[in-house]
């Protein structure tokens, strides 16, 4: 297989409107960089599929995870057997983790992969590099995550392929949805690699796409934190949970996108 600098990997189900937009923001942001777009589809059935298949840019997996097929319900796999599949079909150094509802701030991945160039050049075990996310509009400063004994985790980030190998992908087993993420970089973190942040890549995060899936996936949340505190607290809670930064996006992204992403929504839904 030959290495790419990054692939950019991103799961997707029924947000069309908001997946077009992160898509974008993805192009403009690896015009100049050789790369690959892995697409993650759950059998969406809000067109995404027919888009994806348009888009010769993009590589996609449709994993219908919803729905009735020859007469049985379809058993929903996890969050982790769904990304797995776009995390082991990469072939990029660095692998890109982003959600279908995130737009990417023009500089996010380009100053990741150069932060990871440089510390993996200096020698350093480094596994992953989270970037700064905030829930948009309500939030104003942009955070990442500190879990189990002040260990920092990726919401939205980049994987190095190698360590994500070593400890074999996302558990795709004992989390459904939530979780897992902050399980990868722990278990990352238990074999000798470590997670950064980059301090100077940003990404918005649309808070109010597709709300009914949102809450579908909330609602298994407290299994997922139980799953996770019993293999994780032994190491300590952290000293605060978020390390928060201010930062102006004088491209005003999220500003710039949502007009267009909102009247795609309400279109859809007949409002």
């Amino acid at each position: 297989m030959n290495e790419i600098p990054v692939s950019v990997v991103v799961g997707t189900y029924n947000r069309l409107s908001f997946l077009k937009a992160t898509i974008d923001t993805i192009r403009k942001e690896l015009d100049n960089i050789d790369h690959e777009i892995i697409i993650v589809d759950g059998g969406s059935d809000d067109g995404t599929t027919k888009w994806l298949t348009e888009q010769k840019d993009i590589i996609s997996i449709i994993q219908h995870n919803r729905g009735k097929w020859l007469g049985k319900t379809i058993e929903r796999k996890s969050w982790g057997y769904f990304m797995n599949l776009g995390f082991r079909a990469a072939s990029g150094k660095y692998i890109c983790m982003l959600s279908d509802d995130c737009l990417v701030i023009q500089g996010a991945i380009k100053n990741g992969v150069r932060l990871f160039d440089r510390e993996l050049a200096a020698g350093k075990k480094i596994g992953a590099v989270a970037f700064y996310w905030r829930n948009w509009p309500e939030q104003q400063n942009y955070w990442v995550g500190l879990t189990w004994g002040n260990k920092m985790f990726v919401n939205h980030g980049l994987y190095l392929r190698k360590g994500l190998e070593d400890v074999s992908f996302i558990d795709p087993k004992n989390y459904f949805f939530y979780h897992a993420d902050g399980d990868l970089s722990m278990r990352l973190w238990g074999t000798g690699y470590t997670c950064i942040d980059s301090p100077d890549s940003y990404i918005e995060h649309f808070s109010e796409a597709n709300a009914p899936v949102r809450a579908s996936n909330l609602a298994r949340q407290r299994e997922d934190w139980n799953t996770y505190t019993k293999r994780w607290a032994k190491l300590g809670k952290p000293n605060k949970d978020w390390i928060e930064k201010s930062f102006v996006d004088k491209q005003n992204t999220a500003g710039k996108y949502w007009t267009g992403v909102r009247v795609r929504v309400l279109r859809r839904f007949g409002k």
